[in-house]
């Protein structure tokens, strides 16, 4: 049985407490009930929350347990995007698998993945280009990891704003194979409140 006192708001949260949180808001993530954006918020709140009542803030308008996951109203995830002497503008409120392919030839898939809503939590984005390529832009507070291969060509990541994302930020992982074409990795534009 717990006392009153530990189960107070205004005691101090332990680092356990906060990573059980942040495992909570990964776990809304990949069942649809949080952006990239919002999980990224919300973790940078989680991880500097000083009491319990701070981190119960964070989840409150989450279940309290896990709960099935249900598919969301708009539809299968996408997991595969052309951009063939063209292109595919993607934005606001999408799900995406948690393994997508891009595949531009001389044309690209313009991407923002702020309102992205990702299945499993995790993303992993494979480009391939042939003289064309792609725009991906990023919430902050998200990680990247990028690899691939390029010839004639290659992918800019801009430079995302300090302070770096925390370690348990959301990973985005895109790895690119370029001939002739390459993509651009860049921050979002923030959203208008």
């Amino acid at each position: 049985m717990h006392s009153e006192e530990s189960l107070s708001p205004e005691l101090r949260a332990s680092d356990s407490e906060r990573d059980r949180t942040v495992d909570r808001l990964r776990e809304a993530a990949g069942q649809g009930r949080l952006t990239l954006e919002e999980l990224s918020e919300r973790i940078e709140t989680a991880l500097s929350a000083k009491t319990r009542g701070e981190l119960e803030q964070v989840v409150v308008d989450l279940p309290a347990t896990s709960a099935p996951r249900t598919p969301a109203a708009t539809g299968p995830a996408r997991r595969t995007f052309l951009g063939i002497m063209g292109g595919d503008t993607l934005r606001g409120p999408m799900r995406l698998s948690d393994r997508c392919t891009i595949v531009n030839v001389m044309g690209g898939v313009d991407m923002d993945l702020s309102q992205a809503k990702i299945e499993g939590g995790a993303l992993t984005i494979r480009i391939f280009s042939i003289m064309g390529g792609s725009a991906i832009r990023v919430p902050p507070g998200v990680r990247i990891d990028r690899s691939g291969f390029s010839l004639m060509g290659g992918d800019r990541v801009s430079r995302f704003d300090d302070p770096p994302p925390s370690d348990d930020a959301p990973t985005i992982h895109i790895r690119s194979f370029n001939l002739m074409g390459g993509n651009s990795i860049r921050p979002a534009k923030p959203r208008r409140s």
